[in-house]
């Protein structure tokens, strides 16, 4: 096992501010998990380490800056769900949080982003090559830890998920500055890049339960689910959300040419010279002053941003039946609220 003779501060950074209009939270998730978590993030510092400093370093620049640690605490949540006794979720929930991280790195060299969670990316400080490796290395710890496990069912699920996931990172660039995306693609994108590891963190918590296959499969559906809500609203967010409330720019989507659900809508139900104008800065991505406020204003004549959120209700609403298999209690409890935060952050 790598030393831990670096440490980070591991902080579950949750935005509890109460703004009046919103009062689901993940608090509830967190207080079941936090013993639990915090065995984790000790899992997270240990796995990390490398004789290699820039390694420790870059990783715990983006580990150490918190977020929700949301994946992580769903195979947390999911496994009290179905009464685990044992300690394998450790392992397993710090795999899916290096599955996630890799992927962020990745994501801010391909997006060319200089924000995450409110500071600098790791590229903008140490450039995309280190970006990249570590990233490697971090997906290499996950599949260590997948082995570790020795279960062919926990290694089938994680794996396919990392496979899956980057599918959706590839066809996401393949659709950038594509007006003519539909909205099933979108959702085949979010399904890849988002969803299925939410889905892959729920369900292995009735694996290392050994619960019945259909529990199994509930956990997926969950999981997939709420990631899928969870993506609408971000991409919502997007063009609605302070940057402080983001961790990055209102408007990167936009300034990236990404096709996002708001856009599709809007595309789709303008005239001639409104595809124009999406054709011109998304395709073309001839930006001037005052387009993303026009396509604010063109997603607020034409409803795209309430009704993509309408979407996400949706697929919320499949989450909260999704767990109907599961007996009443806290936990149960807990995973609902993380359903229904997901969805009214937007607001």
């Amino acid at each position: 096992m790598p030393s831990s003779d670096t440490e980070f501060a591991l902080g579950v950074v949750v935005d509890f501010e109460d703004s009046g209009k919103r009062k689901a939270s993940i608090k509830g998730l967190t207080d079941l998990v936090q013993a639990d978590l915090e065995r984790v993030n000790k899992t997270i510092i240990e796995h990390m380490q490398s004789p290699v400093a820039l390694i420790p370093q870059l990783a715990g620049h983006l580990i150490a800056a918190g977020g929700k640690r949301l994946r992580p605490m769903l195979t947390l949540g999911a496994a009290a769900l179905c009464d685990y006794k044992g300690d394998r979720h450790i392992r397993l929930a710090a795999c899916v949080e290096f599955i996630h991280t890799a992927t962020l790195l990745h994501d801010d060299v391909v997006d060319e982003s200089d924000l995450r969670r409110g500071q600098e990316s790791a590229n903008a400080v140490w450039g995309n090559q280190a970006s990249v490796l570590v990233g490697d290395f971090l997906f290499s710890r996950s599949f260590q830890l997948m082995t570790a496990d020795g279960s062919i069912e926990v290694l089938r699920i994680l794996s396919e998920a990392s496979a899956v996931i980057a599918e959706g990172e590839v066809q996401q660039l393949i659709t950038t500055n594509d007006t003519e995306t539909d909205e099933s693609a979108y959702l085949e994108v979010i399904r890849g890049k988002t969803a299925k590891l939410f889905a892959a963190a729920a369900e292995i918590g009735a694996v290392v339960a050994e619960r019945p296959k259909a529990e199994q499969q509930a956990l997926e559906s969950y999981g997939m689910n709420l990631g899928i809500a969870f993506q609408l609203v971000d991409d919502v967010l997007d063009y609605s959300a302070e940057q402080e409330k983001l961790g990055k720019t209102v408007g990167d989507d936009f300034l990236e040419g990404k096709i996002t659900l708001p856009v599709i809508l809007a595309f789709r139900r303008g005239d001639d010279e409104e595809r124009a104008f999406w054709r011109r800065t998304l395709e073309e991505l001839d930006q001037q002053d005052g387009d993303l406020a026009r396509a604010q204003e063109l997603m607020a004549q034409h409803n795209t941003l309430a009704d993509s959120l309408e979407r996400a209700r949706h697929y919320a609403a499949i989450a909260r039946d999704a767990l109907g298999l599961f007996e009443d209690g806290p936990a149960k409890e807990a995973l609902i609220d993380v359903v229904d935060f997901c969805v009214e952050r937007a607001y």
